[in-house]
């Protein structure tokens, strides 16, 4: 009995930690699409030909975290 409430309990974290990533990850990349058509991003363009550092990891951290929050709820509720 305890330890099926052990498990329960586990499994909630689990699925709270990944929507948390998921929800985290999606935050990013919208604030990092953002951050590539804003007016710094289009004069580092303009001179590099690449947007911001800031915009591409806020892109890359946003992309990153949605796919381990998603592997992490798909592999959590295999478990159970």
């Amino acid at each position: 009995m305890a330890e099926e409430y052990l498990n329960q309990e586990r499994h909630s974290m689990i699925k709270a930690i990944a929507m948390a990533l998921i929800v985290g990850g999606v935050v990013l990349i919208v604030v990092g699409v953002n951050a590539m058509n804003s007016f710094s991003s289009d004069v580092s363009r303009f001179f590099t030909g690449s947007p911001t550092d800031k915009a591409l990891w806020m892109l890359i951290g946003g992309v990153v975290s949605a796919v381990v929050g998603t592997t992490l709820a798909v592999r959590g509720w295999k478990e159970t």
